[in-house]
């Protein structure tokens, strides 16, 4: 009998728990290898026989994680690893009492927990990305315009008409995902859209890699995330219909059922995966149904969001919009449990229909209201992303402090927090509800996430890794090209944040355009090998020399393909991975485990180049974590025109980033 059989009989109140004490025990007995002293290095057999060089490992290879590390039981395998909610793997005796208590509290509590957004992600109306979208807010932005010229097949729809609409909807990067350019053409595009955007919210979390593997049910069950999704139009699949031919082929699919299933289907997921249409109500319907199944344990985390299209002239109309948004949900108390980084709680959620869902009074009008007609002043009359956008627009003001008021004269104006009775600072709220025109409701209280006196929710930027990080940076891509394009956008991103954390009186001139000098932001190498996959194209750099360097390095392999000293790459495509065959042994896991107790973090980077299984989120599981307070950037897709029966769209779409 496991760990989790156990436990649930316990719960259910089939073991008695002197019983159940006792079977723990037993049960973690054969585990105890991890509290001993880590080995001397010298007695870690090394097959290289090479000296120190700073490096570290990742995950898995091939694919988006490695499984090699886990105890199967969520135990950590580093040095000092704990066991469970708390419950120390020390010398001497298991205290299966106190494991039994904080696994049942922990188990009671999801039932009614809080909700935590830890990791979000959006493309709206002039905005690729949730910066550009908050800028827009911030400064009123009118996000309308004429209908695209790249959209000729709504020009006789289009005269004089203005909407809200995205940029490069024909656009997508096929290889990035593992699908072929023919099967990608007849995909919907709002098939397609939402599993970027998932993806990007995905590894904002921190999730694509081989902390997938540790999100489990109380049945033991992993990968257990679910996927919800609100989508309310099938444009493509009339496109494609209307213009069907005897002989043609087959044509898009009409239902949304590939919405939530390719996600779910490439990332080998356990949770439910679940398509709604409540119109405008969708996508905040998802988040409904996702905080559901958060509350009832039938996934550990998921991912909720919606889309919208404007792709058929039947729905072109004035004041229309389009967007695609996506959350990433987890218990707030497993997600701070787990170091994530948390944008803001879902303290509760409810739908109906033509009844105003049950709902609290507002606290004070301090409170920030998002609604159907807020959204649409910004991004239009979006459909099913309507709800979502709503969603994700609450979640940036009381993250940001700064609410936004809808006029263009001061749409974003400070927030203070208000205070009780005692004089204490109460976290920014906002309230979300959407009324479909069907009759339909969802609501959602979004709060501010506000940490514990003394507590450690998120790194600080700069200084240094909450565990002491001194390994290396990890990047991997399906291709060299996506992997030099992906060190390129990380090289931006780290010169334009240490450049903005610059101190006041840097000269400018000098400055501009490089990075600041210093440390990278805490815990960024970290969160890019425990939290991106494995995937075959990989390079890994010293992450220990400093901002300016890490940035050169990173521009010169973007420009020449070249690692530079102490770098190094490698490509597994064709099966060139693990040549060794050591993934298939049983030793293996014990052979990682004594190399990274060891401080053997270069042995365990040519591991990783070579394709090995290296579960780095394990292996380090026992070292103190918070993500970094600023994510790293998604990773660089190499987006082409695909579009009905054909590797290009009618006509060439807009540039994209």
């Amino acid at each position: 009998m496991d760990e989790r059989e156990i436990l649930t009989r316990f719960k259910a109140g089939t073991l008695g728990r002197d019983d159940a004490a006792r079977l723990l025990n037993g049960a973690r007995q054969p585990r105890t290898e991890t509290p001993f002293p880590p080995p001397r290095p010298e007695s870690v057999p090394d097959p290289d026989h090479g000296s120190p060089d700073a490096h570290g490992a990742s995950d898995g290879h091939g694919g988006p994680e490695g499984r090699g590390m886990s105890d199967g039981h969520g135990a950590s395998v580093g040095p000092g690893a704990s066991v469970g909610h708390g419950a120390s793997v020390g010398p001497g005796a298991f205290d299966g009492d106190r494991v039994l208590d904080s696994r049942a509290a922990a188990d009671r509590a999801t039932s009614t927990d809080l909700i935590a957004v830890v990791g979000i992600a959006g493309r709206y109306p002039l905005a690729p990305d949730l910066h550009a979208h908050w800028d827009n807010l911030l400064t009123g932005r009118d996000t309308s315009s004429a209908v695209p010229a790249t959209r000729a097949w709504l020009a006789s729809s289009a005269a004089g008409r203005r909407g809200h609409f995205l940029d490069a909807i024909a656009d997508f990067d096929p290889e990035f995902h593992g699908i072929t350019p023919t099967e990608a053409a007849q995909m919907d595009p709002q098939e397609r859209l939402f599993l970027e955007v998932a993806w990007d919210a995905l590894e904002d979390a921190g999730y694509t890699g081989s902390r997938l593997d540790a999100l489990t049910t109380a049945s033991g069950a992993s990968r257990a995330l679910g996927v919800f999704v609100g989508a309310a139009s099938h444009d493509y699949a009339l496109l494609a219909a209307g213009a069907w031919t005897p002989g043609a082929g087959a044509i898009p699919a009409a239902g949304h059922w590939g919405l939530p299933g390719r996600l779910a289907a490439s990332l080998e997921l356990t949770g439910p995966a679940q398509a709604v249409d409540t119109a405008e109500c969708s996508g905040l319907t998802a988040v409904h149904l996702a905080v559901g199944a958060l509350r009832r344990g039938e996934c550990a985390a998921a991912v909720a969001g919606g889309v919208e299209l404007l792709l058929h002239p039947a729905r072109l109309a004035d004041g229309a919009g389009e967007g695609v948004g996506a959350v990433v949900l987890k218990p707030l108390h497993r997600a701070l449990a787990d170091g994530d980084r948390v944008h803001a709680v879902v303290r509760d959620t409810a739908g109906g229909h033509r009844t105003r869902p049950r709902r609290p009074e507002p606290r004070a009008a301090e409170e920030a209201h998002e609604s159907r007609e807020t959204t649409a002043r910004r991004i239009g009359s979006a459909g099913a992303v309507t709800g979502i956008a709503a969603l994700t627009d609450a979640v940036l003001q009381v993250r940001n402090g700064v609410r936004i008021t809808g006029g263009p004269e001061s749409a974003g104006v400070p927030w203070p927090r208000t205070r009780d009775e005692a004089g204490r600072e109460l976290p920014r709220t906002a309230t979300v509800e959407i009324a479909a025109e069907s009759g339909g409701t969802a609501w959602a209280v979004i709060e501010e996430y506000t940490a514990e006196p003394g507590g450690t929710d998120t790194a600080e930027p700069g200084g240094t890794d909450p565990g002491g990080d001194g390994g290396p940076l990890l990047l991997s891509a399906p291709t060299p090209a996506h992997l030099a394009a992906t060190a390129r956008r990380l090289a931006d991103w780290l010169t334009a944040t240490a450049t903005a954390d610059a101190p006041a009186d840097a000269d400018a001139d000098t400055n501009a355009g490089h990075p600041a000098s210093g440390p990278p932001p805490a815990g960024l190498a970290r969160a890019l090998r425990v939290g991106r996959a494995a995937l075959p194209c990989r390079i890994a750099l010293p992450a220990s020399r400093g901002v300016t360097e890490l940035v050169a390095r990173l521009r010169h392999f973007a420009d020449t393909g070249e690692a530079g000293p102490e770098g190094a790459t490698a490509d597994l495509r064709d099966g060139r991975g693990d040549p060794l065959g050591l993934d298939g042994l049983p030793e293996t896991r014990d052979y990682l485990i004594a190399l990274w107790r060891a401080g053997r973090t270069e042995t365990l980077t040519r591991l990783w180049l070579n394709g090995v299984g290296v579960d780095w989120a394990a292996l380090e599981a026992a070292s103190p974590w918070a993500a970094p307070s600023q994510p790293p950037p998604p990773s660089a897709r190499l987006r082409r025109p695909l579009w009905l029966g054909a590797d290009r769209a009618p006509e060439e779409p807009e540039p994209n980033g």
